[in-house]
């Protein structure tokens, strides 16, 4: 934890926003988090006092950042030394939803198959982004029934995404950046830093967005296309969509009780299945 913030004397003026926060390291291991917390305060032209005193609401609005996101950086901060109350990390809501749309081929565009192959795998496979982002193609074996992850924690069986994967492999073997990658979700484009390059391995940021942009075009996707007798259940399931969040989509996965991959998320997700054991009686 960073010991370098300390915040002012009651009726003393805090300093101004930049230098509050030049004035705070990153804590170790959450320095691209606390970039981007610090970003977005900045753009409010907010402190570190102001956060500490108001909370990350200010930024949530501005951001429109879903609960569990709020309760990310809430962490992020207090690790960094800001006295913040701790949010509790929501639930899924509902505790079930049939996820099974996000990994529907729906076209050839390689950014949509790519985001398929990720919500399919991850159905039987729930890694975190971060396990996701450094998960490595020849990790990753189609047999004829299922796909086989291996990683250094174990091996694990993935029924149900053959259809998504080999649509994926199909079309990034068009491009020869793409199929020289190693990593399985790579950048189909060039970013803004300067290492970054097509093939390359994607930031955690790239893929939330990612994600955010797929269930989105999801649910309008699902709007448009009902039939008028299924338009309130697809109306339902579109709006539950556009609210997803990939931390809120794995939660779900876990739920359903598919064995988890990492300690991240676990003990919610047994909360979770014992809830909706307790609804079904």
């Amino acid at each position: 934890m960073t010991e370098g913030f300390h915040p002012a004397l009651p009726d003393m003026p805090s300093p101004p926003a930049v230098r509050g926060w030049n004035r705070l390291r990153a804590p170790l291991g959450y320095q691209d988090q606390w970039r981007r917390l610090m970003e977005a305060a900045l753009e409010l032209d907010l402190g570190p006092d102001d956060l500490a005193h108001a909370g990350l609401d200010p930024l949530a609005a501005a951001r429109d950042w879903k609960p569990a996101t709020v309760a990310l950086y809430t962490k992020v901060a207090r690790y960094g030394g800001l006295q913040m109350p701790q949010p509790r990390t929501p639930e899924p809501d509902p505790v079930t939803l049939d996820l099974r749309e996000l990994t529907r081929v729906r076209g050839e565009a390689p950014e949509h198959l790519r985001t398929v192959a990720w919500c399919a795998i991850a159905l039987g496979w729930p890694g975190t982004v971060g396990q996701f982002r450094s998960l490595r193609r020849d990790q990753v074996q189609a047999t004829t029934r299922r796909l086989l992850v291996s990683t250094d924690d174990g091996d694990w069986a993935v029924p149900g995404a053959l259809t998504a994967w080999h649509a994926w492999e199909e079309v990034r073997n068009r491009f020869p950046a793409l199929e020289a990658s190693p990593w399985v979700l790579p950048a189909l484009r060039k970013g803004p830093g300067p290492t970054s390059h097509v093939g390359g391995q994607l930031s955690t940021q790239a893929l939330q967005v990612t994600f955010t942009k797929h269930v989105v075009r999801t649910a309008l996707q699902l709007q448009a296309s009902a039939a008028p007798s299924q338009a309130a259940t697809a109306e339902s399931l579109a709006t539950h969509y556009a609210r997803l969040s990939y931390d809120s989509y794995r939660r779900l996965v876990l739920s359903s009780g598919v064995e988890p991959v990492a300690p991240r998320g676990a003990v919610r997700a047994e909360r979770a299945v014992r809830r909706a054991a307790r609804e079904r009686e």
